[in-house]
């Protein structure tokens, strides 16, 4: 008789649950499914199944990926041969990837571990099983799949109708959960340091004095508590977060989906011409290196001089002979080449930056040579618009293939650990893209603020000469990077082309100027 008596069946319970919803509760749903497992393998006994003591409960995991605490542990007990049965209640508990299964049941086959769903009886020793639990799985991984797109589908209609779906809380917003669902108010106090903000990397001119002032006022970032309760932000400011407080369009009152910008539900606490401003000099810091570059030679011009011939910049040089200094502006590719690769490799500076100064002069005299130079300026910003325009066509185009590119991989490999990888390799270029859409359209904003009329264009013009007189040469400097975008030198026909900065020209409206302070003009 006790040659009959069959070897032991030595059976784990798994037991997972998607979300940490009531698991605080007495008897929970990992409780009741271990409690159909344990009367299952009960159920067994004849069969020599005994259920082990070990638990392995996943709470708050999804069954999409085999990343998970107690599973690994599961299969670690598997390998070093203390398992010979798994017991769930539902098979999609084990997994609810079709691939991710496979390469369980490869491993399972491999150490002889049978696998025992409580409530869907298959045996995945026969063909038949198998089939039936490809079947199972198949409807799992569909299930997941529709879930997953219904829950896009429903953030995307939301964005587009200006709804807050979640996400970090950021400085200036308090972030509130009722009945209406998930939404952002505004928070004076943090709104206030905003817009203090942005008007301090206004005047300040660049990065690195904004966060120096930013630091002096003890300011951090956005401290909130994630639904965990651990604690987020509250660090010190660097150039990563400061860029993104200086171009986030949630501040105009907007909320993004993909490439799209939408008019949000929450309030604005960033008026569009300061953002537009803001926008306006960081696109000029990012071309030009920055206000406070280094310019210990006084050149008024640096960084605004370009070879018309070559398309290079040109850039300030000097010789000296005896004790006099003589300063000019070359093609840095005639510098780098050889000068006979240009028609005219260099400019003497002073008397470059006496005609540009003088034009600016005498802009305002002449009706004509003022219309000239607005339409000039209108049309070049017209031609950066469409120039951004066509760049986000590009960068919606790369998303569009990106996106493809994920549904062949899903089609084709599943959710397998390398397949996984390369998903989230896509997702991650497909947010970069994103972001780089979200810049493109802040720079469209800010080009469309830039835009003038004759009579602003007028009034600005008059104010120049007796503005420029009373100030030092550091802040003449600041002024014409201020006011002139591009100079291009056609050495060839011996010519030289100014364009406007239109929105930099408009801050030297009377009606701007709150007093006769230059720092003031600039802020």
């Amino acid at each position: 008789m006790s040659q009959d008596k069959p070897d032991p069946v030595r059976c784990a319970i798994y037991t997972r649950k998607s979300t940490d919803e009531n698991l605080d509760l007495d008897f929970n749903s990992l409780d009741a499914q271990r409690d159909s497992g344990e009367a299952y393998i009960r159920s067994q006994k004849h069969e020599g199944w005994i259920c082990l003591d070990e638990r392995y409960d996943d709470a708050g995991f999804s069954g999409g990926n085999t990343d998970r605490p107690a599973f690994q542990r599961l299969m670690n007990d598997i390998a070093e041969g203390k398992i010979d049965c798994i017991i769930v209640y539902k098979i999609d508990r084990l997994s609810r990837s079709l691939m991710d299964f496979a390469k369980i049941m490869e491993s399972l086959d491999a150490q002889k571990v049978s696998v025992v769903s409580v409530t869907q009886q298959f045996n995945t020793t026969s063909s038949m099983g198998r089939l039936t639990l490809n079947i199972l799985l198949s409807f799992a991984q569909f299930e997941r799949e529709i879930i997953s797109e219904r829950t896009r589908d429903k953030i995307a209609a939301a964005r587009r109708k200006g709804k807050w779906t979640g996400g970090p809380p950021i400085l200036g917003y308090d972030r509130v959960r009722d009945k209406r669902g998930t939404r952002i108010l505004v928070n004076d106090e943090e709104a206030k340091r905003v817009r203090s903000i942005y008007q301090m990397y206004l005047k300040n001119g660049s990065m690195l004095p904004t966060l120096r002032a930013i630091k002096k006022r003890g300011w951090k970032t956005k401290q909130y508590e994630t639904l965990k309760g651990t604690m987020r932000g509250g660090a010190e400011y660097d150039k990563s977060a400061l860029q993104k407080v200086l171009t986030n369009v949630v501040y105009l009152g907007k909320i993004t989906y993909k490439s799209e910008i939408h008019d949000g539900e929450h309030e604005a606490i960033i008026d569009e011409d300061l953002f537009a401003r803001v926008q306006g000099l960081l696109r000029r810091n990012r071309n030009s290196g920055g206000k406070h570059s280094r310019n210990k030679h006084g050149a008024l011009l640096k960084g605004l001089v370009r070879c018309k011939a070559c398309g290079c910049a040109m850039s300030h040089h000097f010789a000296t002979r005896g004790s006099k200094r003589y300063r000019y502006y070359v093609c840095i590719k005639a510098q780098k080449k050889g000068w006979d690769e240009c028609p005219a490799p260099s400019l003497p500076a002073k008397q470059l930056e006496d005609f540009v100064v003088e034009q600016i002069k005498n802009l305002g005299q002449d009706q004509d040579i003022l219309h000239d130079a607005l339409c000039t300026t209108q049309a070049h910003l017209q031609d950066e618009i469409t120039k951004h325009e066509k760049q986000r066509t590009d960068v919606e185009k790369t998303i569009k293939q990106l996106s493809g590119q994920i549904g062949e991989l899903s089609a084709r490999a599943g959710y397998d650990e390398r397949a996984t990888r390369q998903l989230d390799q896509l997702q991650s270029r497909i947010h970069e893209q994103q972001e780089i859409i979200q810049e493109i359209n802040a720079q469209i904003v800010a080009i469309r603020h830039r835009m003038l009329n004759p009579d602003e264009l007028t009034g600005a013009i008059e104010s120049f000469h007796p503005v420029w007189e009373t100030m030092s040469p550091a802040d003449k400097a600041k002024l014409v990077h201020l006011l002139i975008e591009r100079i291009e030198y056609d050495g060839k026909d011996e010519t030289i082309a100014l364009t406007y900065h239109a929105a930099g020209i408009s801050t030297l409206s009377p009606e701007n100027q709150r007093s006769t302070d230059v720092q003031h003009c600039f802020a």
